[in-house]
């Protein structure tokens, strides 16, 4: 896939999360809530899966090289703690959420009690799960890079079958998130153009594995375990490679 121009994965990742949100919002209305419900918490119970699987990056070989063994959680930690609070005094779960209910004034009318938090519900945690995902960030800077879009092919695929199940439960605002989605991934893209290949293999497993680990919050919203300001946590996402570098220098 690497003859397509740069930006073909953030496109035809759109392109999927509009799809599947048409299909389950309209499909949604159909089904009783109870089967809507199930269907969400076994989308979180899914995306705990990936999390987990993206959490088995701190026994990453090339990252227990570059920081030791005893530091692979501490940075996935001490990452998790500077960008909790950096997002929140930055306030960005509420920004977020306000601009869910800006898009839902804009593009469903005023709305009033559940069908306005249904659709700002639906934006939020549907921009966090799309885009908050270490193959959000490095699918989008290998298409910048020009190698291609394997991963975010993949991560396009994935994302439309969750729309389907998230706007089965939540609505249209899980087609907003695809604004959000063409922002940060084609963002990120640009940078992988600009920047060229920067991060080294244990700066990305670092990443992997706290992007994981803001998995598990995502998840914990889905099943209505714990709503997790997952939003205030994103800032980590940039703390982690920082730290992992900064580890592996120092140590």
């Amino acid at each position: 896939m690497s003859e397509l121009f740069v930006g073909a994965g953030t496109v035809l990742n759109v392109g999927t999360v509009l799809l599947g949100s048409a299909v389950g919002a309209l499909l949604g209305e159909r089904l009783p809530g109870r089967t809507r419900d199930v269907v969400t918490d076994g989308l979180g119970l899914v995306t705990l899966l990936v999390a987990g699987l993206n959490l088995m990056a701190v026994r990453d070989p090339a990252y227990i090289e570059a920081v030791g063994s005893g530091w692979t959680v501490l940075v996935v930690l001490g990452a998790v703690l500077i960008g909790g609070i950096a997002g929140s005094l930055l306030r960005i779960e509420d920004r977020l959420e306000g601009l869910g209910g800006a898009l839902q004034r804009r593009l469903g009318g005023k709305g009033a009690g559940e069908d306005r938090q249904r659709f700002i519900e639906g934006f939020v945690d549907a921009s966090l799960l799309f885009c908050v995902g270490p193959l959000a960030i490095l699918g989008s800077l290998q298409d910048g890079l020009g190698e291609g879009i394997d991963q975010l092919a993949l991560k396009a695929t994935l994302d439309g079958f969750a729309a389907i199940a998230i706007a089965a439960s939540l609505g249209w605002g899980v087609a907003a998130s695809a604004l959000t989605v063409a922002v940060v991934q084609g963002t990120l893209t640009a940078l992988g153009w600009a920047l060229g290949d920067v991060l080294p293999a244990y700066a990305i497993a670092a990443l992997t594995a706290t992007g994981g680990l803001l998995i598990v919050g995502i998840a914990l919203r889905l099943l209505r375990v714990k709503q997790v300001p997952v939003g205030d946590l994103l800032p980590a996402l940039v703390a982690a490679p920082a730290l992992a570098w900064l580890a592996a220098t120092l140590l």
